[in-house]
């Protein structure tokens, strides 16, 4: 069986855009903090978006490697306004890492859909979205962690 190079250029360009969508995302949420604990939130909402940007590189450099044309598109930059510091009632930082889970979620399921695609077809796609899965559950994981209160088990 041969990989369908056509879907799998599709998916890598989607997940690109959506990675870059992420930098702006995380760039726009670093600017967005305030607080007593801004500087370690913004740092790591900084690294995020850096690290956003060299995701959709990898997933750029497998699109030519296919032989594709990577996309000039960037994913939804749908403003929730759910972090805005002036909704009533709201914690800024606690929106803003909901938000990001919803991102990561929308990512897993591209990597999912890709490695589905390339099993037993192409271990450098398949290798590739087994280990952005990894990344990409990772970060959930870390947000979860910074969502529960400290008492929370």
């Amino acid at each position: 069986m041969s990989l369908d190079k056509d879907k799998a250029v599709a998916l890598l360009n989607q997940i690109m855009e959506l990675e870059l969508a992420s930098v702006v995302r995380y760039t726009h949420y670093a600017l967005m903090v305030y607080g007593y604990n801004r500087i370690p939130i913004v740092e790591w909402l900084n690294k995020q978006a850096d690290e956003g940007l060299l995701h959709a590189r990898k997933a750029g450099e497998l699109v030519t490697f296919l032989g594709g044309h990577p996309s000039f598109a960037i994913g939804p930059l749908l403003e929730t306004h759910l972090h805005d510091t002036n909704a009533a009632c709201s914690i800024p930082v606690v929106d803003i890492l909901q938000e990001s889970l919803a991102n990561e979620a929308e990512s897993l399921k591209l990597y999912y859909q890709l490695l589905e695609l390339a099993q037993g077809k192409s271990v450098v796609l398949e290798d590739y979205a087994r280990n952005q899965i990894m990344v990409e559950e990772m970060h959930a994981d870390a947000v979860r962690k910074m969502l529960r209160q400290p008492c929370e088990v």
